[in-house]
C-alpha cells in the first residue's frame, strides 16, 4: 500500500472576509488540500507566502495596500526567487486584467463566480505544473491585444533566438499553443497521440526556459510567433 501524498497547501488572498472564509471552508473539505493561511492585501500576501511556502496562492486581483498583480509579480514574476504559484481569482472579467496576471507570472485566471468544483480543480492544475488558462480565453486575447504584445525593437531578435532552439516540429507545436490548442486539438491537428504532444510542450518548455504553457503563450506574442499576426 502506498503512502498517500501530501495535501496540496493552499494561501489565500482576498480583502473580503467572507469570501476567505467561503474558500476556507471549500478548500479545507477536500481530502488533499490543507489551508495554511489567509491575507487580506497584497503586503499580507506576499509576506505570508514566503513564510508558509504554499503550494498554491489563490489571489484576488483588487486588493489595498498592494493589488493581486503586484504582489503576483513579487512572488512568480522573473525576478521572484524561489517562485510559488499563483492561481488569480477575480470578479473582474476584464482582459487587461487576465494578460496583467499572465504577464505577472501566475500559472491560471478564474472568476469568483466559477462553480466550486472548478475552483477547487483548478488549484490542482496549477499545484500539478500545469496552466489553467483556458483556450477561448486565450484566443479572446488574441483578438484583443495582438498588437500590444511585442515591444517594439525586441521581437525579430527574440523570435529568432526561439526558432534556433527549437526543431521545426517543436515550433509548429508551440504556435499552435499560441493559438489556444488544447493538447487534444494540437494532437488532432499534427495527426499524432496527446501524449506525444506532451513530450513535445516538456521540451519547448525546458528549451525555452519556460514554467507552463501560460508563460509560452505569452512568449509567442511578444516575439510575433502566432500564425496572421507577425
Amino acid at each position: 500500500m502506498t503512502d498517500a501524498p501530501p495535501p496540496i497547501r493552499v494561501l489565500v488572498c482576498d480583502d473580503q472576509a467572507l469570501v476567505r472564509t467561503g474558500y476556507v471552508t471549500i478548500f479545507s473539505a477536500q481530502p488533499d488540500m490543507e489551508v495554511v493561511g489567509e491575507a487580506e492585501n497584497g503586503h499580507e500576501a506576499v509576506q505570508a507566502a514566503r513564510r508558509l511556502r504554499p503550494d498554491v496562492v489563490v489571489m484576488d486581483i483588487r486588493m489595498p495596500l498592494l493589488d493581486g498583480i503586484q504582489a503576483t509579480r513579487h512572488l512568480a514574476g522573473p525576478e521572484a526567487e524561489d517562485a510559488v504559484k499563483v492561481l488569480v481569482v477575480t470578479t473582474f472579467n476584464v482582459d487587461a486584467y487576465v494578460y496583467d496576471a499572465l504577464r505577472a507570472g501566475a500559472s491560471g485566471f478564474l472568476l469568483k463566480d466559477a462553480p466550486a468544483a472548478e475552483l477547487v480543480n483548478g488549484i490542482r492544475t496549477v499545484a500539478r505544473g500545469e496552466a489553467l488558462l483556458a483556450p477561448a480565453v486565450t484566443r479572446h486575447l488574441i483578438g484583443h491585444f495582438a498588437q500590444h504584445l511585442r515591444p517594439a525593437g525586441t521581437s525579430r531578435t527574440a523570435r529568432l533566438d526561439v526558432v534556433r532552439l527549437l526543431t521545426p516540429r517543436e515550433l509548429e507545436v508551440f504556435q499552435l499553443i499560441a493559438e489556444g490548442l488544447s493538447n487534444a486539438e494540437i494532437a488532432a491537428a499534427m495527426f499524432i497521440t496527446p501524449e506525444t504532444v506532451k513530450t513535445y510542450v516538456s521540451r519547448i518548455l525546458a528549451k525555452l526556459g519556460l514554467r507552463d504553457r501560460v508563460q509560452a503563450v505569452v512568449l509567442a506574442y511578444r516575439v510575433g510567433l502566432v500564425p496572421g499576426l507577425s
